[in-house]
């Protein structure tokens, strides 16, 4: 009697699957999400596309490796008999060689429970997707992988100062393991063939390269895992067919279903290491407290918003000139390092910075950070701060809300309104790292009440959609009310 389903490995990226017509098309049908807001995507609305993600490809029957696990659901719940075929087991340790292993590296820094207990089961399992908060030391548990398979590996970043800061992470680990010859950051040129064991990059350096140049990575790093449901980052990690090993991290999904399960099959099943609440009542991050500030408008102007478009409406926001004094002065008046977030460069970053820089006093020092930035630049700009007691950064989203580590970072203003679940988690990881003279952090979230009747307008509907992200992660918040 044959198996209802058999998975065969295809390489280490995709398996193949061997069942019946009929069963094929329901595991098509399982694998098939709808995506959220479709109907606004031009493919959809020229009938190009029907707004749905197959993962499973019924031309040759292939799906991502690392959906395996979802197979054998999907058989168990319809009692179809599952077997494999030529799948590897990975090779499994126990805490005590684990332990050994560890203690045979000369790390400077304390390696946490929960760091540990992510390592092990990265290492018995091979293949994981680490959903891993801000500050709970992903940059560490990378680092230890790449010791442990000591094996040509790729790790892929989202941003160039990152490159930086995962490489002087690596160097503060370890003064005996010369970081200088066993790694390299790959920069902005022709120049993308190094000999070194560790290479880090940015996907924007290599995605455009064929897929020979990937063959000899057997490790591969996906750190802010999140971003590579992205076309060009599927890309790069289908290319890397050799790399049996395979690590993303991330501090936070989204909600979609369908782009979970891609950088699950991409990466491996998701495993949590800790929770944001959990490290803060350990005391390994700051507490937080949250203020969201609701600017309240004239009913007159309320009426003469009422009409207009979403990206109106954010026009008419982030040019509002009372709003913008007032984020001033919140600026200026906060005690310690603040980060205060835009989304527009020109029309709202370049004016808030202007505004601040005219009003600050004495030798304080105020940056503005945006993609034109270079990394090294960023890198040079967090060491500054990092000495400062009473810095601004005037950043926008793109370059600050994601992995930049800053430890004395007291507040953050939200300037830009934004729904966006990772965006927003992100960004308040900024402020939790603990330091030396820092044990709490402050969330400025600025909204706006610019309600007319009964229907809420845009942003401050997404200002509900943050309170239930807050709720969600037991966060305290206290809402208040300023009259423009």
């Amino acid at each position: 009697m044959t198996d209802d389903v058999t998975i065969s490995k295809i390489d280490n990226t995709y398996v193949q699957i061997d069942a019946d017509k009929g069963i094929l098309r329901e595991l098509s049908d399982y694998f098939t999400f709808t995506v959220p807001g479709h109907t606004f995507m031009p493919a959809f609305k020229s009938k190009m596309w029907d707004g749905k993600i197959r993962l499973l490809n019924l031309r040759d029957n292939s799906i991502y490796y690392g959906l395996i696990s979802y197979i054998f659901k999907f058989c168990a719940d319809r009692d179809y008999d599952c077997s494999t075929n030529n799948i590897d087991t990975p090779n499994k340790i126990s805490e005590e060689s684990l332990q050994n292993f560890i203690d045979s590296i000369n790390l400077s820094v304390q390696i946490r429970k929960y760091q540990s207990d992510a390592l092990l089961h990265c290492i018995n399992n091979s293949r994981v997707l680490l959903l891993s908060p801000t500050g709970s030391g992903k940059s560490l548990i990378i680092y230890m992988m790449v010791r442990y398979y000591n094996t040509r590996s790729l790790i892929i970043v989202p941003t160039i100062s990152l490159t930086q800061q995962l490489y002087s992470d690596f160097k503060s680990y370890d003064k005996s393991w010369d970081v200088d010859t066993k790694c390299h950051i790959i920069k902005p040129g022709p120049q993308k063939t190094f000999d070194n064991q560790v290479i880090i990059t940015t996907w924007q350096s290599i995605y455009k390269l064929p897929k020979k140049y990937f063959m000899d990575f057997n490790f591969v790093v996906g750190d802010e895992a999140h971003l590579f449901k992205a076309k060009s980052l599927t890309g790069v990690m289908t290319k890397l067919s050799n790399a049996y090993y395979r690590l993303g991290t991330t501090g936070t999904l989204d909600d979609t279903q369908a782009h979970k399960l891609i950088i699950e099959g991409l990466f491996g099943p998701v495993y949590n290491t800790t929770s944001t609440k959990d490290m803060i009542d350990s005391g390994y991050l700051s507490t937080l407290c949250i203020k969201v500030l609701i600017m309240e408008y004239s009913k007159e102007t309320a009426l003469a918003v009422k009409k207009m478009t979403y990206h109106e409406e954010l026009e008419f926001i982030v040019t509002h000139s009372k709003r913008n004094n007032f984020i001033r002065n919140l600026a200026i008046d906060r005690q310690g390092n603040t980060l205060l977030l835009f989304k527009f460069v020109e029309k709202h970053g370049k004016v808030l910075y202007d505004m601040i820089t005219e009003r600050v006093a004495g030798d304080r020092k105020v940056f503005f950070i945006h993609g034109g930035v270079s990394g090294e630049q960023r890198e040079e700009i967090r060491t500054i701060t990092e000495a400062e007691n009473n810095a601004i950064l005037v950043a926008s989203y793109g370059t600050f809300s994601t992995g930049i580590n800053i430890q004395n970072l007291h507040n953050i203003i939200f300037a830009s309104p934004t729904k966006s679940k990772i965006r927003n988690m992100q960004s308040i990881g900024r402020g939790l790292r603990k330091g030396d003279s820092k044990t709490e952090a402050f969330l400025y979230d600025i909204a706006d009440n610019l309600q007319s009747g009964v229907k809420l307008n845009y942003t401050l509907q997404h200002l509900k959609e943050r309170i239930k992200q807050y709720s969600e992660q037991d966060f305290e918040y206290s809402l208040y009310n300023i009259k423009l």
